[in-house]
Formats: C-alpha cells, sequence, structure tokens
C-alpha cells in the first residue's frame, strides 16, 4: 500500500495526535495543524507535539481562518484530510457557545471549502460525535435514528457539521465520511474528561461528583481502537456507486459501563478509595451511550479490542507518570 499524504487538523488534541502517530508510524506522510488554544493546558498539547517530533509537519493556524487553511491546503495537495480540530466539552458549550460558533461551525465550513476546491483531494474523514443522539433512550443508538433533539449547542454543532457536509456531497459530489465517536478515553487524553478528573480527584483524596445521582452509562471506546477505525477510512475508504458520497458511521466500543464501574476500576489502580458525592442530572448532559456498530464492521471490519479494565489500567499507570512530569515543569516555571 503506497503512502497517503494526510492533512489532519487539530493535531495537538488527544485524538489527533494518536491519530498522527498511527499514521506516521505507518509511513504516510502527516502535516497537521492546531490553534494551541487554551480551553485545557497548551503545555499537554505541546508535550504530544513534542513526541509526535519530526515525524509530522506542523503549522500553528486556526482553522476557522478560511483564507489561510485553503492556501495551506492548495499549497500542500494532501490525498485525505482528517478534520478532527473542534472546540469540545459539552458543559464548556454553556460558558462559551460563541467559541462553538467559530470552532464547529466556521471551522467545519472553511474545512469544506477548501476540500471542494482542492485537486486530487480523495475525500474527507471528520470528527462528529455521540451527542447527536442526545437524549434517545432507544438503545443502542443506530445510525438510522432521527438526531434533531439536541441536548447541548456542543451536539447542535456537530450535527450542523453532519448536514453541511451533507449539502456539499450533493452540490459538489464531495466524498466524505463523518464518524461519530463514543466517549473516547486513553493515554495523553483530555483533562476534562470523567476517568481523567475520577484519577486525579482520587490520588489527591478529593471528592468526585456522579451526577444524576450515579444512574449514568457510557459507552467508553478506548483511543486505540477509534484511530484504528479513522485509519481504516483514511486508507479504505468504502463508497458505492449510485450511493450518496457521504456516510456517518458510529465508532464506539459497544459495550457501555455505567459510572460507578468506572470509579471502582480506578479504585483498584490507584490503590485509593474514593469520596463520592452524589449530583443531580447536568443541563446538556445524558443519561446513557451505546453505539450500534454494525456497519461499521461490515464496511471496514472495525472490531474493538481494548476492555475498559485494561484501558484504565494503562492510563492510571501514565497518568501517575505524567502528573509528575507536569508538577515538575511548573516547578520549573516558578
Amino acid at each position: 500500500m503506497r503512502p497517503v499524504k494526510v492533512l489532519v487538523t487539530g493535531i495537538a488534541g488527544f485524538i489527533g495526535f494518536h491519530t498522527a502517530l498511527r499514521l506516521a508510524e505507518r509511513g504516510d506522510e502527516v502535516i497537521g495543524i492546531d490553534n494551541l488554544n487554551d480551553y485545557y493546558p497548551v503545555s499537554l498539547k505541546q508535550a504530544r507535539l513534542s513526541l509526535l517530533g519530526n515525524r509530522v509537519r506542523f503549522r500553528e493556524m486556526d482553522i476557522a481562518e478560511a483564507e489561510a487553511f485553503n492556501a495551506l491546503v492548495q499549497a500542500e495537495r494532501p490525498d485525505v484530510i482528517v478534520h478532527l480540530a473542534a472546540q469540545a466539552g459539552v458543559r464548556y458549550s454553556l460558558e462559551n457557545p460563541f467559541a462553538y460558533a467559530k470552532s464547529n461551525l466556521m471551522g467545519h465550513l472553511s474545512v469544506l471549502e477548501a476540500c471542494r476546491r482542492s485537486e486530487g483531494l480523495t475525500h474527507l474523514v471528520y470528527a462528529s460525535s455521540s451527542s447527536v443522539y442526545g437524549d434517545n433512550r432507544k438503545v443502542p443508538f443506530s445510525e438510522t435514528d432521527r438526531v434533531d433533539a439536541p441536548k447541548s449547542l456542543y451536539a447542535a454543532s456537530k450535527r450542523a457539521d453532519e448536514l453541511m457536509s451533507t449539502a456539499y456531497a450533493s452540490l459538489y459530489g464531495l466524498k466524505q465520511i463523518g464518524l461519530r465517536f463514543f466517549t473516547v478515553y486513553g493515554t495523553w487524553g483530555r483533562p476534562d474528561m470523567a476517568y481523567w478528573i475520577f484519577t486525579q480527584s482520587v490520588l489527591e483524596g478529593r471528592p468526585i461528583r456522579l451526577f444524576n445521582n450515579g444512574d449514568m452509562m457510557r459507552d467508553f471506546t478506548h483511543v486505540d481502537d477509534i484511530v484504528s477505525g479513522v485509519v481504516s477510512t483514511v486508507t479504505a475508504p468504502v463508497f458505492r456507486p449510485g450511493e450518496h458520497p457521504h456516510r456517518v458511521y458510529n465508532i464506539g466500543n459497544n459495550r457501555p459501563s455505567k459510572l460507578i464501574e468506572l470509579v471502582r476500576l480506578i479504585e483498584e489502580y490507584t490503590g485509593c478509595e474514593a469520596k463520592i458525592s452524589y449530583a443531580p442530572m447536568q443541563p446538556g448532559d445524558v443519561v446513557s451511550t451505546y453505539a450500534d456498530i454494525e456497519d461499521m464492521q461490515a464496511d471496514y471490519g472495525f472490531r474493538p479490542t481494548t476492555s475498559l479494565a485494561d484501558g484504565l489500567k494503562e492510563f492510571v499507570g501514565w497518568y501517575r507518570d505524567y502528573a509528575g512530569y507536569a508538577a515538575r515543569a511548573a516547578e520549573a516555571v516558578a
């Protein structure tokens, strides 16, 4: 299989970093962009970039700057664009909604415009989210389910991205694959995610909050499994003759777990007892997520292999090392 030239947006982010690393290790040519915003510590993003090193070519850029992004795409002429840059986080969308309009709406439109003008581009792969399903009580969530009742602005922005992509596929024949990620976790992750917050709090002896009085389930999906799915859509995209050139897939673990199970595993791997407080449901949150992955299995052979127990054990070990590294770095700056 010949190397592919791939432009990855959000390369300093959690999934972007892991995706770029996998592609580079395969021998693909990777160009990455990121605006290095401060939604969470920029030092974490810079540490990810340092691990990528010269295996990728990095450029600091905001995808919402349409002219600059289009110029980059025209100059580089990638075979595939993997669009993972976005303003993440359900709860933060209540505090800073305009950040989501800029990054997720204007940013996605900027990518679409650059793609449809790019000669030689085979297709676009982009990140959507399980949040588009809202408070769907039918499980598992299927790509054919209605997704017109978002519970947060973040979810609404991701659904809007899907609709914009549908329009560009119809108007310009732009081939696209949208991936609805389900609760991704793993090493080098995001500090605003529950598994990171719980691990940090348990190790530091601080209480953790379980919302909806603990009655919550998530389809936790290890980042290695997510990246395997992403890479398969990059290298062997499935576009059937006569079908609409935009397809959306669920990409999840297909095995939801209760949040209390997450806590118990963290207790086991840290050797510390969690101090738990129960709280009401948070605005914008949903009770459960559960991915139907039959389409992704049929078209790409997608089969998650990492159990929550194994994935969390790996993360807790990594977090201990990273927390020590971050503490030493902070002391050096001080």
